[in-house]
């Protein structure tokens, strides 16, 4: 049950943190964790406040980069307790558990949480097709990881337990392709960045928010495998065309050559 999900705490500062995210995971039927460079694992601290979910510490996966959590999930979903410069789609826990619990068997979805202090970088978040926020007070909205992670994993459950065999799937009907999966889709914003460079439409001294906006509007489709494959191929078309116009302009200087 909801093994399809899978928890990615990235630079946790607190092994006891990683302890007790493993025991709310148990206590709501999750078990794939992921350890994105935690400053201090494994340590007894962490297996005293598993508290009898040691067998989730035991299969826990710890990767140095979060490229490594993400290659194989299809929906990433951030968690972010502020909002940020470019707006991009926030849902709330019980939102995040509709969309993500009919997904099993099909996507992995993985959700990610930042350090205890800062939470997670704009970059990290740039990586996410949601954000999800948990709507807790003004005045204190400050969660503990593991509070942060048994919320959300209490919706996940819910949403599972609730689940219907005749509600309509993601967008309405089964979809024909598999989703593009992370690593796909950070090849094809690598892809998509050269190409503008290439092409004198983004200028690398000076980006802007270019690509974070790029990013926003991609992800927010959420394509699937072929369509990430047709964007590719577009662009490819692009760098032909644009080597193939740049292999026939006249060189500055040649007799002859338009200078308007």
């Amino acid at each position: 049950m909801l093994d399809h999900i899978r928890i990615v705490l990235v630079n946790t500062t607190h092994p006891g943190n990683i302890g007790a995210v493993a025991r709310a995971m148990k206590n709501m039927g999750l078990s794939d964790l992921c350890l994105v460079e935690p400053k201090h694992y494994p340590d007894e601290a962490a297996t005293a406040r598993a508290s009898g979910a040691t067998d989730i510490l035991d299969n826990a996966r710890v990767v140095t980069t979060l490229a490594d959590a993400l290659a194989d999930c299809q929906l990433v979903v951030g968690t972010s307790a502020r909002g940020r410069h470019i707006p991009w789609p926030v849902i709330n826990p019980r939102e995040l558990g509709a969309i993500a619990a009919p997904l099993e068997g099909k996507s992995r979805v993985a959700i990610l949480f930042g350090r205890e202090d800062r939470g997670l970088t704009n970059d990290e978040l740039h990586a996410c097709h949601h954000h999800v926020h948990i709507p807790s007070v003004e005045g204190f909205s400050s969660l503990n990881i593991a509070a942060a992670v048994q919320v959300i994993c209490y919706e996940l459950r819910m949403a599972h337990l609730l689940a219907d065999e005749q509600s309509k799937p993601q967008w309405g009907t089964d979809w024909d392709i598999e989703l593009a999966d992370h690593l796909e889709l950070e090849r094809l914003f690598e892809h998509l960045e050269q190409t503008l460079v290439d092409i004198d439409f983004l200028d690398p001294d000076n980006p802007r928010q270019l690509m974070p906006r790029l990013r926003r509007l991609v992800l927010r489709a959420v394509p699937d495998k072929v369509e990430v494959n047709v964007l590719r191929g577009i662009l490819k078309s692009v760098n032909r065309a644009a080597e193939k116009r740049s292999s026939v302009a006249p060189e500055a200087g040649d007799a002859g050559a338009d200078k308007s």
